[in-house]
């Protein structure tokens, strides 16, 4: 886009772009998201920014009205496979916070000064303004939803000490952390809110609740979406409550500090959806969010997934019937790629009660069973050396088991946020007993990749119109194949010839 592109979208009031850039007016020192609903500022005044950050580091505050920290994030960190994205995505699950800019570049095989140059050339801003504009918000939510201390927050939300903490918000918003607290919404209309004051869901036992509204852009298909998870549910680790249109997924979460639970409704708000956060340690809320994200896919573009998939004569049908759908990826990677290895070559139903003996044998008990939610998944350590014999399954796929868990143990496949793709993929592949279905299966979901094609399926869904045709045509789906996946499994299966 042009700045005058951008400018039109802002005049508009163009919720599309909410999280694809951010505008700042010069004369009130205020930066805001395009759909912002104050009044249209001149177009001399006004500045435009690809983040947040950007933002920021130039010296604007965030707009207290249309909360521009609460957008989506921007669709190209999942499309980009280059380093900038793969950075994106590692710093939305706290890797800064935790390895520090060191950490970051040498996950992604660079220096600590190329990466810095990369990210400030492209995106206006370093790592570490990218991961101090995160933690802010984090830093927000937890004013605005819970009693906590503003020293627990401070340390909760990433922040090497107090001082810095309050110098940040204050930068940032404008207010000190008790104005923060003061302010928060009694019932906010705004995506991505921190919701309706007293919606504490307290501290007992070390454990605290936070209520969020995680924001999407465009339409959103939570029937499809929960429909796909709630086939695959785990006992134990997941469950699905409450009747259709109305339900509640809940799940168990492996973090970097502690294990959490999490549910999420499927009635949707006006852009976002209702989530409830039980964290074991606050440090973990920044992690917990993105991957959940991630899980529902609420980071995607929809409009240009329709535009794409739509202009293809035998997947517009299928687009139009399904505004919304969604690509569901993962809330641990790991989690995902062994429940592939356990469905490769079985049913949807048959994988899931292999999963369920899974979990059984050697998920970790939670200290305290909460509803249907008893164990975390087995970690892959936990699995490297198992026997397998309870599954019942042929020696040859427990060994691909094995040799998966190892590897993912010791790091010799990588499957993290920013994990290089086609190295994942060709490491996976170099396992024996993973073929290019499962090795693209995990792709799509554990890597959050938009663009994987999965051959054999489009084989067949392809019905009379043959599966050559459909692949000749596949390129021009590109960089959102996945969902043309989607689109196709939700598609009525044809009829035999």
């Amino acid at each position: 886009m042009s700045d005058d592109s951008r400018y039109e979208a802002v005049c508009s009031r163009d919720a599309r772009f909410d999280g694809e850039f951010f505008f700042a007016v010069a004369t009130t020192g205020i930066y805001c998201r395009p759909s912002c609903p104050a009044t249209t500022p001149r177009r001399k005044n006004v500045r435009f920014f690809p983040t947040s950050a950007a933002a920021q580091g130039a010296g604007f505050r965030a707009c207290r009205r249309c909360r521009p920290d609460a957008v989506p994030g921007s669709a190209d960190w999942n499309a980009r496979a280059d380093a900038v994205g793969r950075a994106m995505r590692m710093i939305g699950d706290g890797v800064v916070d935790r390895e520090g800019v060191s950490g970051l570049a040498a996950r992604l095989g660079y220096s600590a000064r190329q990466v810095q140059r990369q990210l400030t050339a492209e995106l206006g801003a370093g790592p570490v303004a990218l991961a101090r504009a995160q933690r802010a918000h984090t830093a927000r939510i937890l004013l605005q939803t819970t009693a906590l201390r503003a020293s627990e927050i401070a340390f909760a939300a990433g922040f090497s000490s107090v001082r810095q903490f309050n110098d940040t918000l204050r930068e940032i918003y404008a207010a000190t952390p008790t104005e923060l607290r003061a302010a928060r919404p009694e019932k906010s209309s705004r995506p991505g809110s921190a919701g309706t004051a007293g919606g504490v869901l307290g501290t007992d036992g070390g454990t605290a609740g936070v209520p969020l509204r995680l924001a999407y852009r465009g339409p959103y298909d939570t029937t499809q979406v929960f429909d796909y998870l709630a086939r695959r549910a785990l006992a134990g680790v997941e469950e699905m409550v409450g009747t259709a249109g109305a339900r509640t997924y809940r799940r168990t979460l492996r973090l970097p500090h502690a294990c959490a639970i999490v549910e999420i409704d499927e009635r949707p708000g006006d852009g976002w959806l209702e989530c409830r956060l039980r964290l074991t340690e606050l440090r973990d809320l920044t992690t917990a969010i993105q991957r959940i994200r991630r899980l529902f896919d609420l980071d995607a573009d929809p409009y240009a997934v329709a535009e794409r998939l739509g202009a293809d004569a035998a997947l517009a049908p299928l687009v139009d019937a399904r505004p919304g759908l969604r690509s569901p990826g993962t809330a641990d990677p790991h989690e995902l790629a062994v429940r592939a290895v356990l469905g490769q070559q079985v049913s949807v139903a048959a994988g899931r009660v292999l999963g369920d003996a899974l979990v059984a044998a050697y998920g970790k008990p939670l200290e305290r069973p909460d509803g249907g939610l008893t164990h975390l998944f087995p970690g892959a350590e936990d699995l490297a050396g198992a026997p397998f014999e309870e599954l019942g399954m042929p020696e040859s796929r427990r060994g691909t088991l094995r040799a998966l868990a190892a590897a993912l143990a010791h790091g010799t496949v990588r499957l993290d946020a920013g994990a290089d793709r086609d190295r994942a993929e060709k490491e996976l592949l170099g396992l024996r007993g993973i073929g290019p279905w499962t090795a693209g299966y995990i792709r799509m979901r554990a890597l959050s990749d938009p663009d994987v094609l999965l051959e054999s399926d489009v084989a067949v869904r392809a019905g009379a119109r043959g599966a050559g045709a459909y692949l000749e045509d596949s390129e021009g789906w590109r960089p959102w194949r996945s969902y043309a996946m989607h689109h196709l499994w939700n598609a009525p299966r044809p009829r035999p010839a």
